[in-house]
C-alpha cells in the first residue's frame, strides 16, 4: 500500500454490498412500484445507487424469506424480447402495509447515507 492508495480509496470507494436486511427492504420497496425478476433488481440498484451491489446469494436468501413469509408471489412470465420466461416477483395483496413500512426503512436509509 502507498499513501496514495488511501487518498484514492476515499476519491473513488468501493461499493456496499447490501446485506440481507437491506435486501429485504430494498426489494419490497422497488416491487411497490411494479412487478419485476432478479436480475432486473441487482441491475436497477446498480443504475439507481450507484455506490451499492447486492450478490446473487443475498438477493435471493432474501427472495426466499419474501416469500416464505408471504410478502411476495413469484410466476413465470415470457418477456419480449427475452429468450426464456423470468420469474417475476411481485407484493402480496395482505402484504400492502408491511412492505411499505419496510421499503420505508430502505429509503429512510438511503436518504442518511446520502446527506
Amino acid at each position: 500500500m502507498k499513501l496514495e492508495d488511501i487518498y484514492q480509496f476515499f476519491e473513488n470507494p468501493p461499493p456496499t454490498y447490501l446485506c440481507q436486511e437491506l435486501a429485504v427492504c430494498y426489494i419490497l420497496y422497488i416491487l411497490l412500484r411494479g412487478e419485476s425478476y432478479g436480475t432486473e433488481l441487482i441491475q436497477q440498484l446498480e443504475t439507481e445507487y450507484p455506490t451499492y451491489r447486492l450478490s446473487d446469494t443475498v438477493l435471493y436468501s432474501a427472495i426466499k424469506f419474501l416469500e416464505d413469509h408471504r410478502a411476495i408471489t413469484g410466476y413465470w412470465k415470457k418477456l419480449e424480447g427475452r429468450g426464456r420466461p423470468r420469474r417475476m416477483y411481485q407484493v402480496s395483496p395482505e402484504w400492502q402495509v408491511q412492505a411499505q413500512d419496510l421499503a420505508q426503512l430502505w429509503h429512510d436509509y438511503i436518504n442518511r447515507r446520502t446527506n
